[in-house]
C-alpha cells in the first residue's frame, strides 16, 4: 500500500487518513475492495447511530418583508455543543431564509 493509494482512496471517499489506510491494509492494497469495505463499515456506523436521540437544537422563524408568508424550521443535533456552534446556527438561518 502506497501513500498515493491512500490519497486516491481519501479523494474518492472523503474519509479520514487512518480509516482509508486501515481499509487498504485489509484489502491488500486493492482500492475497489477497500471502497466496498468502507461502504459496509459506514453502513454499520449508520445503524449504530440510528437509535440515538437528537434532542438538542434550535427553532428559527423568518417572515417575508411584506408579511405574506413565513417559515419555521426546527433543526436538532445530538449535543448542546453542536446546537450552540456558530456553523450550526448559520446553517439554521440559511435554511429558514430559503423557506421564505
Amino acid at each position: 500500500m502506497s501513500a498515493a493509494q491512500v490519497k486516491e482512496l481519501r479523494e474518492r471517499t472523503g474519509l479520514g487518513l487512518l480509516e482509508c489506510k486501515k481499509a487498504l491494509a485489509e484489502a491488500s492494497g486493492d482500492i475497489e475492495a477497500a471502497i466496498e469495505t468502507l461502504r459496509k463499515s459506514s453502513g454499520m456506523k449508520a445503524a449504530k447511530k440510528a437509535g440515538r436521540t437528537a434532542a438538542e437544537g434550535i427553532v428559527a422563524i423568518q417572515s417575508a418583508p411584506d408579511g405574506s408568508l413565513a417559515a419555521m424550521v426546527e433543526v436538532n443535533s445530538e449535543t448542546d455543543f453542536v446546537a450552540r456552534d456558530e456553523n450550526f446556527l448559520n446553517f439554521v438561518q440559511t435554511v429558514v431564509r430559503y423557506g421564505v
